[in-house]
């Protein structure tokens, strides 16, 4: 837990949380008699907007729109068996819009208290409070939330409930926040102090309180907390002051400057998130990012920070390509022939004009020492960034080597080598040759697939042009030095078919082969052998596909809904036997999994593909290396 990257975040600096979703939604039309959680099916244009503009302000991390998504509250309004629907739904809607903004933001997977008190007090029993919390956390941790916040408990007692609760579940981290009084303690008594110590002991990483008073009295409580617990980070998100009801609307009188003006405070006492909760909007986060900026540029001598200027490395290894002659090769392919084991990350591009997250993911990359970075291109023919754009990007301001992947299904002939020739000006060169996924299973059905050629006929064309002309015959002035790589299924259930197209490819040029992720070495065997007995020597290193598995319900997904990942029933009974220990059983499995295929024949590396964009988990596979 310790490398996950929110809490390694937390050691280097406070981050700032959005503010109230209930206030935005009253204020676009909502109904303080429906559901509100319905509303990511029902209105999810509104959530995503309101999302989209707390992302837009400078939100560090997003909470999901799930506060009462649990199936006591949800029975009130004939929702109980929505759970897995509406909690699922409603953190897509805020990958969606991390995708959208390019940052590297956080997701919250927010749970608030069930609505009813436990037992002597309530109608629940602490054992139907658990089921309770435990359906709604699965949830948000199979759907890729990046922590748990629980906030606006006022019993001490339920919150316990649900922080134990997630520490059975789950690994992510968890923010456990309260509410109290302008006395200073929660509803049934309990001093901060006390709060602290009791939250902690539970398993709680951040503690603090949110809600009930604004800014001033909530400064007091977190002073309270801080001294209990010097060493404890902390979360504050007051309300924007008492509100006032004016036909039938609260009204809430703090405004955004004086919201910015406690951040200071806040900070001197411990936090380590600062944050809005009612009456908040995203003037007041923009507000507090504003001032949180500045008082982390007046204790660096660095300047502010800004939400899309990534810091360029001068010396980058692919830098020129640029020269006349023959050219060298690229650095991938002089240390496959050295005989080194190489190393590549996968990175998707964002769905976004921005790729802060991409980038901070291909820097930890470099830092755990990947030889390459991968960037796909729009996978399963969803619309993203440029590949090649982003290739470019992380070249020249990480420092990195990329492998392109190129597919043929958006680009006729022409604009195939168009393409290769400008990636060639921009300094790619090594090319992942690619069919490509049709449009139909896209987010943009009415597109047109081109495919003038396969990959197979894209090998060729690259091959072409590293003979120094086009697909024409034209003479191109001098030679590509283009690194080819191609595609191969040992998963597939017709291997043999598989096999004669990797040997078409490999005829027609390549130089080395990435597979799909496969979790028993045993298949590559299969595929070597298979192709041995058909062709002779297999004629290209191979760098092995791992993906990392989350949690059984990923590994099931996976398995039963994603074509061309087939996991083996060893791994699929490892996945379901580790339960909340998920993503570290997943790690054991990749790292047995690649110390097992680095004494295979051909294998010279490992690709590895990181799930919901947790590069640190797919790179602590390299810590067995």
């Amino acid at each position: 837990m310790s490398n996950h990257p929110f809490l390694q975040r937390l050691t280097e600096t406070p981050l700032l949380a959005d503010g109230a979703m209930g206030t935005m939604l009253y204020a676009r039309g909502a109904s303080s008699e429906q559901c509100l959680e319905h509303l990511v099916v029902a209105k999810p244009a509104w959530v995503s907007e309101i999302h989209q503009a707390y992302a837009n302000a400078g939100a560090d991390i997003i909470k999901t729109h799930t506060f009462g998504a649990n199936r006591i509250r949800l029975a009130d309004y004939g929702l109980a068996d929505r759970v897995r629907d509406l909690n699922f739904r409603a953190v897509k809607l805020v990958r969606d819009v991390r995708e959208v903004s390019g940052r590297a933001i956080f997701i919250a997977g927010d749970v608030g208290p069930l609505g009813k008190q436990l037992q002597p007090e309530g109608p629940l029993t602490p054992d139907e409070a658990a089921a309770a919390f435990r359906e709604q956390i699965a949830v948000l941790w199979e759907a890729g939330a990046d922590l748990l916040l629980f906030e606006t408990f006022v019993h001490l007692s339920e919150l316990e409930i649900a922080v134990r609760v997630a520490r059975e579940v789950c690994d992510l981290p968890i923010v456990a926040s309260m509410t109290f009084a302008e006395d200073g303690l929660t509803m049934t008594g309990h001093a901060p102090d006390e709060v602290v110590a009791r939250l902690k002991a539970a398993g709680a990483h951040v503690v603090g309180v949110n809600c009930s008073v604004g800014p001033a009295a909530m400064t007091q409580t977190l002073e309270q907390m801080h001294s209990a617990a010097e060493d404890a980070a902390l979360i504050v998100m007051p309300n924007a002051g008492f509100p006032e009801r004016v036909e039938g609307r609260f009204y809430y009188p703090s405004s955004p400057e004086y919201f910015a003006r406690q951040v200071g405070a806040f900070l001197a006492q411990g936090a380590a998130i600062v944050g809005g909760c009612c009456g908040t909007t995203p003037m007041h986060i923009r507000a507090m990012r504003a001032a949180l900026d500045e008082h982390l540029a007046a204790r660096s001598s660095a300047p502010a920070p800004t939400l899309t200027v990534v810091e360029e490395t001068p010396s980058s290894p692919i830098a020129d390509y640029g020269v006349t002659g023959e050219a060298q090769p690229t650095a991938i392919l002089r240390k496959l022939r050295a005989g080194k084991f190489v190393i590549s990350v996968e990175v998707d591009p964002p769905r976004s004009f921005t790729a802060e997250k991409q980038i901070e993911g291909a820097r930890h990359a470099l830092r755990v020492g990947a030889d390459a970075v991968n960037v796909a291109d729009s996978p399963m023919a969803r619309v993203r960034m440029s590949a090649l754009a982003l290739c470019v990007q992380i070249q020249q301001q990480v420092g990195i080597e990329t492998i392109v992947h190129f597919a043929t299904r958006d680009r006729s002939l022409m604009g195939l080598q168009a393409d290769l020739i400008g990636a060639h000006a921009l300094g790619v060169r090594n090319i992942l040759a690619l069919t490509g996924d049709p449009p139909s299973l896209g987010d943009t059905k009415q597109s047109t697939a081109v495919y003038d050629v396969d990959s197979i006929g894209l090998v060729r064309i690259i091959n072409r042009f590293n003979d120094g002309v086009d697909v024409a015959g034209q003479e191109m002035g001098q030679k590509g030095g283009f690194t080819i790589a191609v595609a191969c299924d040992p998963t597939r259930s017709d291997l043999v078919q598989e096999v004669d197209r990797f040997h078409q490819k490999v005829s027609g040029g390549a130089h080395f082969t990435m597979t799909q992720p496969i979790f028993d070495p045993q298949l590559w065997v299969n595929f070597v052998t298979l192709y041995e007995d058909r062709y002779g020597t297999f004629p290209v290193p191979v760098l092995i596909g791992v993906l990392p598995l989350q949690g059984h319900k990923h590994a099931s997904f996976l398995h039963n809904e994603v074509p061309g990942i087939t996991l083996s029933e060893d791994a699929l009974e490892r996945m379901r036997k580790a339960g909340a220990n998920g993503r570290q059983e997943g790690v054991k499995m990749a790292q047995e999994l690649l110390l097992e295929l680095k004494e295979l024949p051909y294998v010279q590396g490992v690709y590895l593909m990181p799930s919901f964009g947790r590069y640190e988990t797919a790179c602590q596979v390299l810590e067995v290396l």
